[in-house]
């Protein structure tokens, strides 16, 4: 069955296509070091292929014979609009990639459904016309983790999805929603990807979450990319290692591939060098 591509042509070169279908993968890293650059390259790249073949061609290149594009790109995030996320995306990469991906990216806003139990103004997270058109008779929305499960039932298939981010998830935690819902869902997750045959990416940020909840993350996951600063000297460079991934780390291991030095260009994230065991 053929990989499912992760948009970073380098890495995707090296792992042989990308990542086995029907699997979570954990994009998990210290603020600012390069997870969420990752994962919007992931959606960017994705959909540009399906969008734009020229352009494709000049910032990823050929897709490896063992990978194939997903049919859908899908973005889900718990405290931003589609607007916001298309800036942000324009502050990583290229303005010509963004526009042109931007109508094949899916984008699921689920703030309304996130902050409607909170003191947050209603007018901070929804407009006029989403208030008359998505609330119900009862005036409120559905709980965020059974909008945010309906959504991925209809939609996951085959498809490459994007979560922004589980961190909010975790933070959510209260008298209403218990640490052990967000892990059971995240389960849950794991075992659904593999019958939709697609590629589910989360974003969390590791320092906002306690040890024993980034465990627990990564053991309802079936890979986690683990993003890091390095000093050295007067500089500080982003890298990143798989911590764990069943089928791609015997191969980084029989490559003698231990860590990857990544920056971010015009292109996105990307891979600048590799470090083997020497």
């Amino acid at each position: 069955m053929p990989s499912l591509p992760f948009g970073v042509a380098r890495l995707d070169s090296i792992l042989g296509g990308g990542a086995p279908p029907g699997n979570v993968v954990l994009l998990a890293g210290e603020s600012g070091a390069g997870a969420r650059e990752f994962l919007y390259t992931s959606a960017a790249m994705n959909a540009l292929g399906r969008a734009d073949a020229e352009l494709f061609d000049l910032y990823y290149g050929d897709l490896p014979d063992d990978a194939e594009l997903p049919d859908e790109v899908h973005y889900l995030s718990f405290t931003a609009d589609t607007g916001a996320l298309t800036r942000e995306m324009g502050y990583t990469m290229a303005d010509e990639i963004v526009d042109a991906a931007i109508d094949e990216i899916a984008f699921r806003d689920l703030s309304p459904e996130y902050f409607q139990l909170s003191p947050i103004p209603r007018d901070w997270y929804e407009d006029e016309t989403a208030s008359i058109t998505e609330l119900g008779d009862r005036g409120e929305y559905e709980d965020v983790l059974t909008a945010f499960g309906d959504y991925l039932s209809a939609h996951a298939d085959d498809s490459l999805v994007c979560i922004d981010s589980v961190t909010d998830l975790v933070s959510m935690v209260d008298d209403d929603t218990e640490w052990s819902d967000v892990a059971m869902v995240m389960k849950g997750l794991k075992k659904a990807a593999y019958e939709w045959g697609g590629l589910i990416l989360v974003l969390v940020n590791t320092d906002s979450i306690s040890d024993r909840e980034f465990g627990a993350l990564t053991d309802a996951a079936g890979g986690t990319l683990q993003f890091t600063w390095e000093s050295g000297g007067s500089q500080r460079a982003r890298t990143m290692f798989v911590r764990e991934f069943r089928g791609v780390l015997s191969r980084l291991e029989s490559e003698n591939i231990v860590r990857f030095e990544t920056e971010i260009h015009e292109g996105g994230f990307d891979i600048s060098d590799v470090r083997k065991i020497r």
